[in-house]
Order: structure tokens, then sequence, then C-alpha cells
């Protein structure tokens, strides 16, 4: 093989790489891009002491966040990695939308030998020596971020005032059609019974069971039904035909965060929006019920969040609620009957929240040193396994890939490229594969391990997607993690939480 000879002219070519961006999905933005690309495929014909070995370009997505711009990350991975000598890109807006992320990328380029010319602005990082001017153009990008955010929000508050705006999400008993909710018949029938069944007597939490047992799907994919998922479900005006608009805001300021509206911005109420599955006095009546019983966290029924949910450590009988001198508590029903037949004491239901948001917050701050290495200790025991059966890996393998055709058709409906009901034909055909895989799966082996790993997941992803610590009980929270109570009688509660964990804290 001969030798390749590298010319002193072509070892001092400089490797450049250029960077463009549009920040939305729509027809104009995406033409500006294709228009970019074209732009620095055509800047460096005829380049003798230039090479542009790459173009990176973010497509469709938020320049407000570095972290969701994965054309940007890996440009400066490229630079780490000593593949490039010098990037271009139109602006300093395209660069970056934020001060602070403008001058540490810059900061870092420049400690790597690596240039950035900011072609509108005319900057070119190799010839300055003071930040100062980068610090202002990083500012005006910033601003003119935040400028855009707020004429969007602008147009998206028009819309909701003159009620054209759009849908953009589905909801189980409607199919969403090109911004529209129609009615889909066989989840409508399944949403007209959860309103009988909870109207005539069963609680939130027996109805999710009865869900999930009897297989209830969304979408045509497998779910898990949770007693807050019926409440949500009971509450949700769109199924009398209604829309509620700004049940959350966006923040006005950069990092933007999406909050829950409780008043600080007006709420737009549209009737007679689409088709509706449920009658307004069956809705009504359902709501006064809720209404009825939330004072006390009641979820339907007489079914307080704790019912059923407290065992005793001594006899084993569940825990009633009392009321006395305005005091709520729990208390063995045993004890209840007689002190001598159980010697366990009341225990506040005040002392019962407080146990568990200190227990929650536990989990909060320590999730990554306790939840996480367990979930990687039970999947390798759990690889090890399937390495024994080469069987079980292959279904696994199977299943894997039919999720990643799950996801890849998923992204192709959010872009366009795939209508609402090819999707659906296409999602329910995987689902029936990756079931009859689940099921051959059983066959060989026993579910537990999957299960708990599955829920280890859930745990993690509780957390993970948690701000800030629990500052008060919540339901909704309790609902999730918790699967009941012990109590131990010695002021102490052992906590049973999904996962076959369990957690004592003391009242």
């Amino acid at each position: 093989i001969a030798p390749t000879i590298t010319t002193e002219e072509e070892s001092h070519e400089i490797r450049c790489a250029a960077y463009c961006r549009v920040s939305s999905d729509s027809t104009d933005q995406l033409n500006s891009f294709a228009a970019q690309i074209r732009y620095y495929e055509t800047l460096f014909e005829g380049k003798k002491d230039e090479r542009l070995v790459q173009i990176y370009a973010d497509e469709g997505v938020t320049g407000t966040c570095e972290d969701k711009r994965d054309e940007l990350l890996r440009l400066m991975n490229d630079c780490r990695k000593g593949k490039i000598d010098r990037i271009y890109t139109k602006s300093v807006s395209r660069f970056a939308r934020n001060t602070v992320d403008c001058l540490k990328n810059v900061r870092e380029l420049k400690g790597l030998g690596i240039s950035v010319f900011f072609e509108k602005e005319g900057i070119d990082t190799a010839e300055i020596s003071d930040e100062i001017f980068i610090t202002i153009m990083g500012g005006l990008a910033q601003e003119e971020s935040t400028s855009i955010s707020r004429n969007l929000r602008w147009s998206i508050k028009k819309r909701m005032e003159n009620g054209t705006m759009k849908m953009t999400n589905d909801l189980f008993g409607y199919s969403l059609v090109c911004g529209e909710l129609i009615v889909n018949n066989d989840e409508a029938e399944i949403v007209q019974q959860i309103y009988e069944l909870y109207l005539s007597g069963y609680g939130a939490n027996a109805i999710a069971k009865m869900l999930n047992n009897c297989g209830v799907c969304k979408n045509g994919k497998p779910c898990h039904w949770s007693a807050s998922g019926v409440r949500f479900l009971l509450r949700n005006e769109k199924y009398i035909g209604d829309q509620l608009f700004q049940k959350n805001y966006t923040t006005d300021n950069i990092p933007f965060k999406i909050k829950i509206n409780k008043g600080e911005k007006t709420q737009y109420y549209y009737t007679e929006r689409h088709e509706p599955i449920i009658s307004r006095e069956v809705y009504q009546a359902a709501n006064e019920l809720l209404d009825k019983r939330s004072g006390c966290f009641s979820t339907s029924n007489g079914e307080y969040v704790f019912s059923k949910k407290i065992f005793c450590k001594v006899c084993g009988m569940t825990y009633k609620l009392k009321k006395h001198s305005k005091k709520t508590y729990w208390v063995c029903r045993n004890h209840d009957d007689s002190a001598d037949n159980c010697p366990s004491k009341q225990v506040l239901e005040t002392d019962i929240k407080n146990a568990f948001v200190r227990l929650y917050n536990k989990m909060f701050f320590n999730y990554k040193n306790i939840l996480v290495p367990l979930r990687n200790s039970l999947w390798e025991l759990k690889q090890r396994d399937m390495n024994v059966n080469g069987n079980m890996m292959e279904l696994h393998k199977e299943i894997a890939k039919l999720k990643e055709q799950t996801h890849l058709i998923a992204r192709l409906r959010t872009k366009g490229f795939l209508d609402e009901e090819k999707y659906l034909t296409q999602s329910n055909e995987i689902g029936m594969k990756i079931n009859k895989l689940r099921i051959e799966l059983k066959k060989l082996t026993q579910d537990d391990d999957d299960d708990t790993l599955e829920q280890l997941d859930m745990l993690i992803d509780i957390f993970e997607n948690r701000t800030e610590p629990m500052t008060a009980f919540e339901e909704r929270e309790f609902d999730s993690i918790i699967e009941r109570i012990t109590a131990i009688g010695d002021g102490r509660l052992v906590f049973h939480l999904i996962s076959s964990l369990r957690l004592t804290e003391k009242i």
C-alpha cells in the first residue's frame, strides 16, 4: 500500500465547521434551515486555506435551552476531540440565546484554540481579546429570544381569547384529528362506564383496579391506571364538550418554566367546543361528589386516601377513620371495638401525612444513592439469568427493537411525516407483537423481576422529574408510590413502596 503524502499547504488547512439552527417546525423555518445548509456548502467552494468538514444543524428545537440542542452539543464534543479548528455561524442568536451559554461556549472554544465567526455581527473571536462585546451581543440575543417568546405567547393568548386555539394533545375517549377532538367510540364507552361506576358507589381506587384487571389500553397501548388518573378523568371538562384554556402557563424569564395556573393568568372557558361524551348532569353530579369529600382527602363514596392502606402490625386488621374534638385520626378496627382485642394506639392523620412528607423528601434527596444502584444491581442479575437462556435474550432483543420502532413512528407523527390513522394502525400492530413476545417470556420465567424493575424505573422517574422537595402532603404522589402502611404501634410507620421497598419513619 502506497504511503499517503501530505503537502505543507494541506497540513496548514483550517478545518471549519458550520452551525445553523431554526427554532420551529413551520414550513418557512424549514426553508430557512435548508437555505442555511446550502449557503455553507457553497461558502467554502474555491477556498484554499479553509475546508468545510461538517455542518451541524439543529432543526425544530428551542434556542433558549442548550440541553435540547443535540447538534450543538455534538459540535462542542467534536471540538474537544480536536476535529475542528474554526466555527462559522450566522449570528449570536443562532449560536446561543442567553449570555451565560454564549460566554461559556466561546471561552471553552478559545481555550481549545478554536475561533468562532459570527457573520451577522461581524465578530471573529480570533481577533478580539475583550469579551465585553460578546457579552453585549449575547444579551441582545437573549432579549431577542425573550421577545420572540413574548410574541408567540401573545399570539396564543389571542387564539385563546377568540376561541380559535387548536388542541395539541389527544385525550382518552377522543382522537386528535387536525387539532380537533373526535369521539373514539370504543374508548368513549369506557369513559361513560367510569362515570357510572363512580356514581353507583365505586371509589377511584376500585375503578382503577378494574381498568387494570381488564387491560384497558390508552391509544391502543398498555398502560397503568391509578386513582389520581381516574379522578383527573372525572374532573376534565372536555368530556362534556367544553374546554378551559390556560390551565398552565409559561414564566416570563429565561429559563422558561411551565407552572400550574392558580390565578396568576387569565383563563378562558368555552362551551360546546366538540362532541360531548358525558352529559352535563352526570358530570356535575360526579364533581359534586368529589367536592363533597375533598376536604378530608376523600376520593369517592367515603373512600379516603388512607382507606384500606393502613394495617395493624399486632393483629393484622386495617385501620379506620375516626373524628373527635376536631381531630382526625386512624385506629385499628379491633382496638376500636375493644382495647382488650388489640393494644395498638390511634394515629393522628396529620402525623401520617407529615411522616410521608419526611420520607418522600429523604428519597428525593437520596434516590440517586439508593434507587439507581438498586435498579442497576437488579438489572445486572437479570442479565446474567438472560445470558443463561438464549431464547429469553432473543425475546428481549425483539421487544427492544419493537419499542424502538414505537419511538420512531411517534417521532414521525410529531414531525408530520405520518398521519394519525397510519400512526394508530402501526402502533397497534407493534403493540400486539410486543404482547405476544411477552406472553412467550412468561412461559420461560417469572415476571417478578420485570415488575420490580418497571416499578423501580417508575420511582426513579418520579423523583427525577421533581424539581423541589415536598412542603405539604400530596395525595397524588402518595397514591403513586405507596402500596400500604404498617402501623408498628411504638410510634413508627412502615411505608411499603412500589417495587417491594419498605421504609420506616417515626411519627
